[in-house]
C-alpha cells in the first residue's frame, strides 16, 4: 500500500513539475511543450515583415468542375484583373455602426478591417479588438467576386476589380436600424458586380447582396465565390495556455457542412498537403477561427456549393464557398444573398446564425461537461449580473452536488487521522522489520473499515470538472475583459497583484493541515510541497479560475471541519 501511494505521490509530483515548466515556457513566449512551434515560414514572415497583400491570381479559386465549371483555371480570366490590381489603387472607406467600424476597399470591394467597438485589445487596453486587417504586416480580409464557368465567358469582376461607391452614407444615423453601402465594379467583359453591404444595429453579421449586371451580348453562366484570406500567425493574446488536454487558442480554417459536419482545417494541414474535408454540398459555411473571436461566410441552404482550401502566397490561405448562379442572359441580372459575420465567440448568437456555427467555440474533449457547466453559468450571471459572483455560485451548487461523496471522503480521512498516533506508535515498535509493519497497518485498517485512499475520491471525481470548467473560463468570450470586484477587472487573465493565487496557496497548505498526516516522512514532506507546486501554476491561469479553485477550497475546509469535530478529531 505505501509504495502504491508513494509511486501516486511521485507521478503526480513529476506531472506538476512538467506543468509548471510548460507554464513558465508560455508565460515567457516560448512555444508549448504541448503544442506545435510555428511553422518555420510563419516564422521567418514575420520576421522579414509578415504577410505579404493578395497574391494576384494566385488568390482567385478555379471555376468548378463539379458545378458545371472547367477543371483548370479559364485561361486568361485572370490575368486582366492581376494586372489592374498591381496598378490600380483603390479608396478605404470607413463605415460605424453601435458595434462594428468596417473598412471597405474600392479596389475588390473587399472589407479589410474590422473593428470590434464593444471588445477591448487586451494587450493595448486603450483599443478596441481588431479582427480583420489588412496591414505590411498582417493581412484578414473577406473577399467576394466571379469566376467565368467557361474560357467563353472571359475574365468576371472579382475581389481585384475596381468598385465605385453608388451610396453617400457611412454611418448609422439615430434611430435608423441599418446601415447600406452599395458600390459597383467597372464593367469587365461587359459584365458589372454590384455589392450591398446591409450593417443592423447591434449586429456583428452583415447582409452582402451580389447582384450580376449582365452588359454583355452574350449570355453568361458566372460562379460566385466568397473566401476569407489571412496569414497563417495567430494572434498573440490567441496563444492560450494548454493544460492537461484543454483547449490550446486554436487559430485557423472551419469548414461545415451536413455531410462532414465540423471541421476544422489547420493552417500545417495546407502545407503538407493534408487537408480534409467535405468539398460539395448544398448547404454549410466556412470560416477562419482565433480565440474567442470568428469571420465566416454564410449562405442559405439547398444551393449547391463547393468548398475549397489553398495557400494563396507565403504564409497566406484562403477558404472560401463556389456557388453557381447558372445562366445570366444579355441584359438580364441575378442576385444572390450572402452574410458576412465577424465577431465574437458567442453561443447562442452564432447557433441563431447558421446550423453548427456555435462549433467555432471548440472546447476539444471536454466538451460533454463544458457544454452544461456554461449553460448553468450563464443562468447564474443572468439572475446575479456579475460574472465572478456567478463563479461563486457555480462552485456553491457543484459542492451540494458532491456534498455526500465529499463527506464520505472527509470521514475517510478523519478516521486515519485519528489513527495516526496508533500507526506512529506501531511504526517505531516494528520499523526494523518493514513486511510486518506493512501487515500491521493493513489489519488496522481493515479492523478501523478505513479506507486509506478514500480521500483520493472526491478530487478524482473533480478534476474533469475542474478542466471542463477551465475550457469553459478560456473559451468564453463573456469572461474576457468581465470585471468580478476592487481589482480584478478581467476574469479571463491572471490577477495583477496575485492575491487570488497568494490566498489559494493558504487555503491549500491550511487543507493539508487538516488531512491526516501519511505515517512516511518523504509521503508527508510530498503532501506539504505539493500544494505549494499546484500554487505556483495558478499564479499564471485566469483570475477566474483561480476564484473557482478558492471557492472550493474554502467550502472543502469548512466541510472537513465539521465533520472533524463531529468524529472528535483534534484539527
Amino acid at each position: 500500500m505505501n509504495d502504491l501511494r508513494r509511486t501516486l505521490l511521485w507521478s503526480v509530483f513529476a506531472v506538476s513539475l512538467l506543468m509548471l515548466w510548460d507554464g513558465w515556457l508560455r508565460h515567457t513566449g516560448q512555444p508549448s511543450l504541448f503544442a506545435p512551434a510555428p511553422a518555420a515560414s510563419a516564422v521567418a514572415q514575420a520576421a522579414s515583415g509578415g504577410a505579404s497583400g493578395a497574391s494576384g491570381a494566385n488568390s482567385l479559386p478555379q471555376a468548378s468542375a463539379t458545378l458545371g465549371g472547367v477543371a483548370a483555371p479559364v485561361a486568361g480570366a485572370s490575368a486582366p484583373n492581376a494586372a489592374e490590381a498591381a496598378t490600380a489603387k483603390g479608396e478605404r472607406i470607413t463605415l460605424q455602426t453601435d458595434v462594428v467600424k468596417a473598412t471597405i476597399d474600392t479596389l475588390g470591394g473587399n472589407v479589410v478591417k474590422l473593428e470590434l467597438l464593444q471588445h477591448r485589445n487586451q494587450d493595448v487596453t486603450d483599443q478596441n479588438m481588431v479582427i480583420l486587417d489588412h496591414t505590411a504586416t498582417h493581412t484578414y480580409e473577406a473577399q467576394s467576386g466571379l469566376v467565368a464557368q467557361s474560357a467563353a465567358d472571359g475574365a468576371l469582376p472579382n475581389h481585384l476589380t475596381l468598385f465605385t461607391p453608388t451610396t453617400t452614407e457611412r454611418t448609422l444615423a439615430d434611430g435608423a436600424k441599418a446601415l447600406v453601402f452599395t458600390l459597383a465594379s467597372q464593367p469587365v467583359n461587359g459584365v458589372k458586380l454590384v455589392k450591398t453591404y446591409t450593417f443592423h444595429r447591434g449586429d456583428y453579421a452583415i447582409d452582402v447582396k451580389q447582384d450580376v449586371v449582365n452588359g454583355s451580348a452574350a449570355t453568361i453562366k458566372p460562379q460566385l465565390y466568397v473566401q476569407l484570406e489571412r496569414d497563417g500567425t495567430p494572434p498573440a493574446a490567441a496563444q492560450g495556455p494548454a493544460f492537461m488536454g484543454g483547449p490550446q487558442a486554436y487559430t485557423g480554417m472551419a469548414v461545415y457542412n451536413a455531410k462532414g459536419k465540423y471541421q476544422k482545417v489547420d493552417f500545417s494541414h495546407i502545407e503538407e498537403g493534408k487537408a480534409e474535408y467535405e468539398k460539395v454540398d448544398d448547404n454549410g459555411w466556412v470560416a477562419m477561427v482565433q480565440h474567442h473571436f470568428a469571420s465566416a461566410w454564410l449562405v442559405g441552404d439547398k444551393l449547391s456549393r463547393e468548398f475549397y482550401v489553398k495557400k494563396v502566397g507565403t504564409n497566406l490561405y484562403a477558404t472560401g464557398m463556389l456557388l453557381p448562379l447558372g445562366e445570366v442572359a444579355a441584359g438580364q441580372s441575378k442576385s444572390l444573398e450572402t452574410r458576412l459575420f465577424v465577431g465574437p465567440q458567442d453561443e447562442n448568437r452564432l447557433a441563431d446564425l447558421a446550423p453548427g456555427l456555435e462549433l467555432v467555440k471548440d472546447y476539444g474533449w471536454t466538451t460533454i461537461l463544458a457544454k452544461p457547466l456554461y449553460w448553468l453559468l450563464k443562468h447564474l450571471h443572468a439572475l446575479i449580473g456579475n460574472w465572478g459572483w456567478a463563479i461563486v455560485a457555480l462552485v456553491v451548487l457543484l459542492k451540494a452536488a458532491f456534498y455526500w461523496l465529499n463527506a464520505s471522503a472527509y470521514r475517510s480521512m478523519a478516521k486515519m487521522k485519528a489513527l495516526n498516533p496508533r500507526i506512529q506508535t506501531m511504526r517505531e515498535n516494528l520499523k526494523d522489520d518493514p513486511q510486518k509493519m506493512q501487515q500491521e497497518m493493513l489489519k488496522i485498517y481493515r479492523e478501523e473499515k478505513v479506507n486509506p485512499i478514500g480521500g483520493c475520491l472526491p478530487i478524482l471525481v473533480q478534476i474533469p470538472v475542474f478542466i471542463a470548467l477551465y475550457s469553459v473560463l478560456s473559451s468564453s468570450v463573456e469572461i474576457r475583459n468581465a470585471p468580478w470586484m476592487l481589482w480584478i477587472t478581467d476574469l479571463s487573465v491572471k490577477d495583477p497583484l496575485f492575491v487570488l493565487p497568494a490566498l489559494m496557496t493558504l487555503s491549500s497548505l491550511l487543507q493539508t493541515w487538516l488531512n491526516p498526516t501519511p505515517p512516511d516522512p518523504v509521503q508527508a514532506k510530498m503532501m506539504w510541497i505539493m500544494p505549494l507546486l499546484f500554487s505556483v501554476m495558478f499564479f499564471f491561469f485566469p483570475a477566474g479560475l483561480v476564484l473557482y479553485w478558492l471557492t472550493n477550497n474554502v467550502l472543502s475546509i469548512a466541510q472537513q471541519w465539521m465533520i472533524n469535530k463531529q468524529l472528535g478529531v483534534t484539527n
